[in-house]
């Protein structure tokens, strides 16, 4: 089986025409409170455990998961992890929660914390200008700081996978 990405309009018209579906929400709880899709329930990534979904939601051909995220990235990992388990009826929305809001859909609002992409962006250049003042200030060594954020950053790219994003993410403010 291969994952199933559709847009968000494409699931809403399939909700709407009576389509029993099971929204499934793999962020942060922190970003989860902030923004969400009306209806979505939250199962983290980090923690995800898609045989015990897939029997609490009654997963099913008739009754699949929408796996939703920030921009698609983990709800991609979630599919690969239902399918994994022998569990194919996953639904990918094609931009996450980012594309679903962006489209008019219901959402729901909250107060929550900054995104864990601009926690990131603050963190990485927090860490890359401390480098340059104290390479310029303390000791030349400081320099490496920045290399090695910039590095990380070119690695995040390319792979899609962020260790600080990770990081991020487990913190307590990111987890009310």
């Amino acid at each position: 089986m291969e994952i199933v990405i559709m847009q968000p309009e494409q699931v809403e018209a399939r909700r709407l025409a009576g389509e029993r579906m099971h929204f499934v929400d793999v962020r942060s709880p922190g970003e989860f409170q902030q923004v969400h899709v009306t209806g979505a329930l939250l199962y983290p990534l980090d923690g995800l455990q898609p045989k015990k979904i897939a029997t609490e939601l009654g997963i099913s051909a008739q009754s699949p998961a929408v796996l939703l995220c920030a921009g698609g990235t983990r709800a991609r990992r979630a599919a690969e992890k239902f399918l994994a388990e022998g569990i194919p009826h996953c639904l990918v929305v094609e931009g996450g929660t980012k594309a679903w809001e962006a489209a008019g859909l219901s959402v729901v609002r909250g107060k929550g914390v900054i995104s864990i992409e601009r926690q990131v962006r603050i963190g990485a250049g927090s860490m890359a200008l401390l480098g340059v003042v104290l390479g310029s200030w303390v000791d030349p060594l400081w320099f490496f700081l920045s290399g090695f954020v910039g590095a990380g950053l070119i690695f995040a790219g390319v792979t899609d996978w962020c260790g600080m994003g990770m990081l991020l993410a487990k913190m307590p403010w990111n987890q009310r």
